[in-house]
């Protein structure tokens, strides 16, 4: 066994380490439930789209229009109440709430504003309802919604 070399000189030299990615703050459960609504609002859209081409192609049944304009409208009240329960407990800025109403009007646009929300952070626990870590520095949006109070000694 005399000219084998040693096991840790078989050993390849080790790759650097890649920097870690930064970890993207956890949905609050306001956030899930916004997400969920906008999906569904998605999904209704998908079969109203549906139900009008059955209705005005060559089929020429309103079934689809008559379930789907029905599903369609209640769940476009719970995503537009959601969005106004979503803004005040994250609290949004007034612009990204005008943002997620008027992205409930053309069809499918509620998916990628979902997805832009969650990137962004704003469907993160760090409303007033909702807990915030102590281990993380509040953000801008945080510090533009904070009032300064002096405290007596």
């Amino acid at each position: 066994m005399t000219g084998t070399p040693a096991p840790a000189a078989l050993a390849r030299p080790a790759a650097p380490a890649r920097p870690a990615a930064p970890a993207r703050p956890a949905v609050a459960p306001v956030g899930r439930i916004f997400a969920i609504v906008a999906f569904a609002e998605a999904v209704s859209w998908a079969g109203l789209l549906l139900g009008m081409a059955l209705k005005y192609g060559p089929v020429g049944t309103e079934a689809g229009v008559w379930l789907f304009g029905r599903l369609h409208g209640g769940v476009f009240v719970a995503y537009v109440v959601m969005v106004v329960v979503a803004a005040v407990v994250l609290r949004w800025r007034w612009w990204a709430a005008l943002l997620a109403l008027a992205c409930s009007i053309p069809p499918l646009v509620t998916v990628p504003l979902e997805i832009w929300l969650r990137r962004t952070g704003r469907l993160a626990g760090r409303g007033m309802f909702t807990s915030a870590s102590p281990e993380e520095p509040l953000s801008q949006d945080d510090t533009d919604t904070l009032v300064d109070v002096d405290h007596a000694p």
